[in-house]
């Protein structure tokens, strides 16, 4: 499976090479800020959610909002991606993020469940620019750092996946000092944060990096090369793009099924280790193990990714997910084994989505990326949602080595695509 798209004289021009610094720097900056002002989503906006609704049901839809959103908005950023550059969809995506969190400000202040939602849904378009921010890091990037240059932009979201979450500390001073309801000034603090990076994306992807590629790139300079159109239309025209190419249908179903994978597993796993008669604490940690497990190794994956190639890598991230479901199913009566397996998911989920990212967008031709790239993240999320919500009836069913096999069994269907493809001379890498 090889790059369609050969290395270009223009990546070498005086601007370009300047642009691509800029933008690198840009979207990493952006990532720390916009990942610590939607960190407060998934722990402060629990308790907001069971605070506000008195009800399992309406907690539980509240809590998968943010999912949704992201889902909802991923596909249309990359179709107005497609059409405005990287800079406008971006710098719309954490402005809805930032209005989503002052919605999470007025629940808290009013107990209003709309609010709630709608603010869960809101800072679901900050999670859509985070995971569509790693596309923009290879707009620009050499063929053999594009993988390097994707993994250090989900690598600096470490710090935001870390602090983000204990922005409650300083929310009590702000609603001390503000007047605000408990729970409210993790929110407030997050608003400002978002805020200032839709500001930093509007300023600093000057000049837009997907669109000064798209100038460049004479490669997609055919006759009816115009981007596929928004809408069920463009979404069916970059499925068909991905179908038509085994390297993109492999990477499409690679960072699907990864997701899958983690999910299923790690959204169960508080519920878990509370059987075993666990507090906060022990949930506390094996979720950091698992967060740091997803994005401290990312650079490292990346430079793997390019210096050994995408497929070997994403071949390799099976294997570690299939390790991860052994020491689950196995373990699962020991915290020790857990955490580890844990781990050992948000690993192989790295080792998989950094190469595959990477594969999918150098699968497809440049006019199609975007929305190509807004489909991926799309179905992930879409996956993500319906993972969350099976995973509880199917460890009530199942207990936790059900949810192991589960997580196992999802890397079939890769391994029959690697299968496929490497009896077919044309499409190994």
């Amino acid at each position: 499976m090889s790059d369609p798209e050969p290395p270009g004289a223009w990546l070498e021009l005086p601007e370009v090479v300047l642009a691509r610094r800029r933008t690198l720097t840009t979207l990493l900056f952006a990532q720390v800020l916009g990942t610590l002002g939607i960190g407060a989503a998934p722990s402060v906006g629990v308790l907001l959610a069971e605070q506000v609704t008195a009800s399992e049901t309406w907690a539980g839809i509240a809590r998968s909002s943010t999912t949704v959103g992201a889902a909802l908005a991923a596909f249309p950023l990359g179709a107005l991606a497609a059409r405005w550059g990287r800079a406008g969809s971006l710098t719309l995506a954490w402005t809805v993020a930032a209005l989503g969190t002052l919605l999470l400000v007025g629940a808290a202040q009013t107990g209003s469940t709309v609010l709630l939602v709608l603010g869960m849904l809101g800072t679901g378009a900050g999670t859509a620019a985070g995971l569509q921010s790693r596309f923009a890091a290879t707009d620009l990037a050499e063929p053999a750092h594009r993988a390097r240059s994707l993994a250090l932009v989900v690598w600096i979201g470490t710090l935001g996946a870390v602090v983000g979450p204990n922005l409650g500390v300083p929310g009590e001073w702000v609603e001390e000092r503000l007047g605000l309801a408990p729970l409210a000034g993790a929110f407030a603090i997050g608003a400002v944060l978002l805020a200032v990076t839709a500001g930093v994306v509007a300023l600093g992807l000057r000049p837009d990096p997907l669109l000064l590629a798209q100038r460049h790139t004479a490669v997609d300079a055919v006759p009816g090369g115009a981007p596929p159109v928004p809408g069920r239309a463009g979404l069916a025209a970059a499925l068909r793009e991905v179908r038509a190419s085994p390297a993109g249908t492999l990477a499409l179903t690679s960072l699907v099924l990864a997701h899958v994978a983690m999910v299923s597993v790690m959204t169960m796993t508080p519920v878990h280790l509370a059987h075993l008669g666990h507090g906060v604490g022990v949930v506390g940690l094996t979720i950091s193990l698992h967060v740091l497990g997803m994005f401290a190794l990312a650079p490292v994956v990346g430079a793997a990714a390019d210096r050994f190639g995408q497929v070997p890598t994403i071949v390799a991230g099976q294997g570690v997910l299939v390790l991860a479901a052994a020491v689950n199913l196995f373990g699962a009566a020991s915290t020790t084994a857990v955490a580890t397996g844990l781990f050992l998911l948000g690993l192989g989920w790295s080792v998989v989505t950094v190469p595959a990212s990477a594969l999918l967008s150098q699968s497809v031709p440049a006019r199609s990326r975007p929305l190509v790239q807004g489909t991926g993240d799309a179905l992930m999320n879409a996956a993500a949602a319906v993972g969350a919500i099976v995973s509880g009836p199917l460890l009530a069913v199942a207990d936790f080595p059900g949810l192991a096999v589960v997580s196992g069994l999802c890397v079939v269907p890769v391994l029959i695509l690697l299968a496929r493809a490497r009896r077919t001379p044309a499409q190994r890498r």
